[in-house]
This record gives structure tokens, sequence and C-alpha cells, in this order.
């Protein structure tokens, strides 16, 4: 089962990319002062990753203050940094969890159909505090429904 409110994410570690370079890191060494918002989405360039992360952009996501915005997708690096490029924003970043493993660790994880032998995340956001703890947890039912940004936002105000 993810992690519900009240829970603590697992430290993972994998390629965290910057929009121009990517390295190992953990987690917790790049959740910011305040906490972070951990959103996991299918690929990078999916239409729905397209739309949710401009939307994200749009609304001005890259300006929180001491909170980090984490996207976590199957892709491999470099697809992940020129989707940064591409949307722009300097102060998101990802993590390339190309074997599932983050996604597994946080019991994420579906098969797709029509898709054989392919897995990815359930669309979904946790609002963690800088000890990892959530404080917000979001988990779509569904493949195509749009994150609940007021409540991601309200979540990030209590931090």
């Amino acid at each position: 089962m993810p992690p519900t409110v009240g829970e603590t994410v697992p430290d993972f570690e994998a390629l965290c990319c910057d929009g121009e370079t990517f390295r190992s890191t953990s987690l917790s060494g790049v959740v910011d002062d305040r906490g972070a918002v951990l959103i996991f989405t299918g690929f990078a360039f999916s239409a729905i990753a397209q739309n949710w992360w401009k939307r994200f952009v749009r609304a001005g996501w890259d300006e929180f203050d001491e909170v980090s915005v984490l996207g976590v997708s199957r892709d491999g690096p470099y697809a992940q940094n020129e989707f940064l490029r591409w949307l722009d924003a300097p102060d998101f970043r990802f993590f390339a969890d190309v074997d599932g493993v983050v996604g597994e660790s946080l019991e994420l994880l579906a098969d797709r159909e029509h898709m054989a032998g392919v897995s990815t995340p359930w669309r979904s956001a946790f609002v963690i505090d800088p000890d990892l703890e959530v404080q917000y947890a979001f988990v779509a039912d569904d493949w195509i429904s749009p994150l609940p940004q007021v409540e991601i936002e309200a979540a990030v105000d209590r931090l």
C-alpha cells in the first residue's frame, strides 16, 4: 500500500536530473528546508505529464519557498533532462526511475494493459516534510485524472 499521511517515505537513491546533469542522489539530499512535493508520472513526455507539469509551471510551483518540487518517472536521465529543459523550470528536478525501484519501494507500480511487460507508477503526489513524513498523499485510481492542485498547494502552505 502506498504511503499515507503520517507515514515516512523511504529514503531512496536514484539518478537525479536538473536539466543539465544527473547524479546519484538520495531523496533526503534534495528535500528543501520546509519539505518537498514528490510527483510520480509514467513517462516524462507523455501527454499527461506534459499537461500536468506545464500546469505546475503556470501555477508558480517553481517558486515555492524552501519546498522542492521533484518528479519521478520511468525515463532515463537524458530524457528527463530534455523534459526539464522543455519545461523551462530550472528549480524542478526529476528522479530517473528506469528500473521502477523507486515506484516499487512506495508500492505504486502497476502493470499497464496493452503494454506487455511495462509497469508504471500510479499518478500520485506526496507532500513531505524535511523528515520525509507524508503530510499529504494522493494516488489516482485512473491514468488520466489531474492531480488535485489546490489541495497540494494547501498542504505546501501548511509545511
